[in-house]
C-alpha cells in the first residue's frame, strides 16, 4: 500500500496550502453553508471534516505530531466558519454555543483527537511494514 507523503518532506509551499489554506477555505465554504443550510453545514463539519482530520494526521508519524497538526488545522477551519458566516452576515442555521467562540474551542480539541488517531495509525502502520521487510 502507498503511504501518503509526510507532511515535512513537502515542500513548504505545499506544506503552507496543506497545513493553512484548505482548513482555511474549506472553513470559509462551511462557514457559507452554516448560514444557508443546515444538513450541508453538518455533513460538512461531522463527516468530511472528520475524514480530513484524520487524513492530515496521517502525514505525521505519531500521534503527537498529529495532535499539533489537528490543533492548528482545527483552529483555522473553526475560525473561518465563523468568519464565513460573518462575511455572509446571516444567522446560522444550526444550533451553536454561546458565546461562538466555543464552536472554535470544541473543534480546535476534537481536530486534535484526529490529528493524533491519524498519527498514531500512521506510526502503527510504518512499525509494522519495518516488521516485515525485517522478517
Amino acid at each position: 500500500m502507498e503511504q501518503i507523503p509526510l507532511f515535512e518532506d513537502r515542500p513548504p509551499a505545499l506544506q503552507l496550502i496543506g497545513g493553512i489554506l484548505v482548513p482555511m477555505l474549506f472553513g470559509l465554504v462551511t462557514g457559507f453553508a452554516l448560514a444557508w443550510n443546515e444538513v450541508a453545514y453538518l455533513v460538512l463539519v461531522g463527516p468530511v471534516g472528520i475524514a480530513g482530520g484524520l487524513l492530515a494526521g496521517t502525514e505525521h508519524v505519531g500521534a503527537d505530531q498529529g495532535f499539533v497538526r489537528g490543533l492548528i488545522g482545527g483552529l483555522v477551519f473553526s475560525s473561518f466558519i465563523l468568519l464565513g458566516l460573518e462575511i455572509l452576515n446571516e444567522e446560522p442555521t444550526a444550533e451553536l454555543p454561546d458565546p461562538q467562540a466555543g464552536l472554535v474551542v470544541f473543534i480546535t480539541l476534537i481536530s486534535g483527537g484526529l490529528g493524533a488517531l491519524g498519527g498514531g495509525y500512521r506510526a502503527r502502520f510504518e512499525r509494522r511494514r519495518e516488521g516485515t521487510a525485517a522478517g
